[in-house]
């Protein structure tokens, strides 16, 4: 068969069911796919923009972090599972936190009722803190917190630690979540208005730049948005418009962009389109570069390499033959290794019921395992740049990223548009119309027969948790619970101070998250989302 018959014959095949129709695919994938000016944007690996990868060398000489999620129960459960996880071959922690804790409220709220300990670990006072990390040096470790509007006090506590094992905090590796603005528009656990919630995380940037040279002072998440029906290309824009506002607030507070930007971190989603996923990840790296070297005339190369840890999709998960979810993880994983992630969490098989036991922790754990050592993934750098498909995807991707950027810059910024629910119009209209497509489709996984058994993992023992907060609370200084908090209030009012300071002294009297978040729920309010 010539050539041109072959051709024919492709282009007289039915036309092949898509899972995005907005990226227009082709059947065959080319040089004309791939002109010299495309060659000029992929570059090298370490050299802007960055496409392929922000280090020269890679996985071929440093491994991303086996960063596992975890947390549950009691500080003394949590830190059991650290222990185990770091004993099995994980390389860096990341810390849950439950509701309680996220919301900034002490584990005897009434309104904590039946969460404790549920969907990560109560952290009441320094007391819990310090039990999470009994015996891990935390000048060796490195520790992720996904926590948000109470960042600040649970920093501070993780700091406070380190100063009784004797560590000091320059040492300190890790990352604070601190992405605010993501929790109103896909995620919900926010506390105070935006004002006063930008001011603690420039707060807390300055704290860090001060104190932490080697801690994150921010991970800009666009997980929750992905997992809350956003598609690639938004998960992206939205992530780096908010990032663009995190920017301009420590511009405003004096900070010059090359003291900061080379610490702020990212988190994105890893979903089963391996390719599509892949050429996101190299779209956001060179959007970033540009928009650091364009938009904010960074100097500094590092200003312009974009960090990122990623997860697999939790929203991808099936309850029905769970274990099938081993395979859709290890998948969404290597696209995460393919697209050049810095970490990495890999879900359990058991995730759509509840959260992890030892036994699929253990298991999503040699995931990331099996694709670093026995799969030759990290033998070569960016082994797919150059693929005329994935090289087609990152352009298109590309350019819708910037399509949605444009329109939120129009908007007035993500502040305006988080204000105005434009994210969250535009994130359920995309998750209603994917779900239409499913139900028409009947798409929503379909092998769904037979049932497996499994270990639900225990949360802790509310009463035990508030005897244990009551004994402390009868245990510390009240005088100096009563002077650190009355302090903090006096400085809450005042815009152009500092609150770290005032947070850690109270951190350190074992005042309680409730007690503190109770003080700034005075002074700045609470948010009341818009209906």
């Amino acid at each position: 068969m010539s050539r041109k018959e072959q051709v024919k014959k492709i282009k007289n095949r039915k036309k092949f069911r898509l899972q995005d129709k907005s990226i227009n695919r082709k059947y065959v994938y080319g040089p004309q796919y791939c002109t010299k000016k495309d060659l000029q944007k992929i570059g090298f690996p370490g050299c802007y923009p960055y496409t392929r990868g922000i280090y020269p060398t890679m996985y071929c000489q440093r491994l991303w972090s086996f960063r596992q999620y975890a947390g549950f129960g009691s500080s003394q459960d949590t830190n059991n599972r650290f222990h185990y996880l770091l004993s099995e071959g994980q390389t860096a922690l990341s810390v849950a936190f439950d509701l309680p804790t996220q919301l900034g409220m002490d584990s005897d709220h009434s309104l904590a009722e039946g969460e404790v300990g549920k969907v990560g670990v109560a952290i009441d006072t320094l007391a819990d803190m310090e039990k999470v990390f009994k015996s891990i040096p935390l000048d060796q470790v490195s520790t992720s917190m996904t926590i948000n509007a109470p960042a600040a006090i649970l920093l501070c506590m993780y700091v406070a630690v380190a100063e009784k094992q004797g560590v000091d905090s320059a040492k300190l590796k890790g990352t604070v979540q601190n992405d605010i603005l993501k929790e109103y528009i896909a995620r919900g656990t926010y506390i105070f208005p935006p004002i006063p919630s930008i001011r603690l995380f420039t707060n807390i940037l300055q704290f860090c730049e001060a104190h932490l040279p080697h801690y994150h002072p921010i991970s800009i998440s666009g997980y929750h948005m992905r997992e809350s029906g956003a598609t690639a290309a938004q998960e992206i824009a939205y992530t780096f418009a908010n990032a663009k506002e995190y920017l301009n607030a420590g511009l405003h507070d004096g900070l010059e962009v090359d003291q900061f930007a080379p610490r702020m971190s990212f988190f994105f989603s890893a979903h089963s389109h391996v390719f599509e996923e892949i050429a996101k990840f190299r779209a956001a790296r060179r959007i970033w570069a540009s928009i650091m070297k364009n938009e904010y005339k960074a100097k500094n190369p590092n200003s312009m390499k974009l960090r990122f840890h990623t997860q697999t999709a939790g929203s991808t998960l099936s309850s029905k033959e769970p274990l099938n979810n081993i395979t859709r993880v290890t998948l969404q994983a290597l696209t995460a290794i393919l697209g050049g992630t810095q970490s990495l969490h890999t879900n359990g098989w058991d995730e759509a019921y509840t959260l992890p036991n030892k036994e699929s922790a253990q298991q999503a754990l040699r995931i990331q395992q099996i694709l670093a050592k026995e799969t030759g993934v990290t033998e070569t750098v960016d082994p797919l740049g150059g693929s005329y498909y994935v090289e087609a995807l990152t352009d298109q991707l590309e350019e819708q990223i910037y399509q949605h950027l444009n329109e939120i810059d129009q908007i007035g910024g993500a502040i305006k548009a988080t204000e105005t629910g434009f994210f969250k119009h535009k994130i359920q209209q995309q998750a209603y119309q994917d779900y239409q497509k499913q139900v028409s489709m009947k798409q929503d996984h379909e092998y769904q027969a037979h049932p497996v058994h499994f270990e639900l993992e225990q949360g802790a023992d509310p009463q035990v948790q508030k005897a244990s907060l009551l004994r402390i609370k009868q245990q510390r200084s009240t005088d100096e619970v009563r002077t650190t908090l009355a302090q903090l209030e006096q400085v809450a009012c005042q815009p152009q101070i500092n609150l770290m300071p005032y947070i850690l002294r109270a951190v350190k009297a074992y005042c309680t998250i409730g007690e503190i978040c109770d003080v700034l729920r005075k002074q700045f309010g609470e948010y009341k989302e818009r209906l």
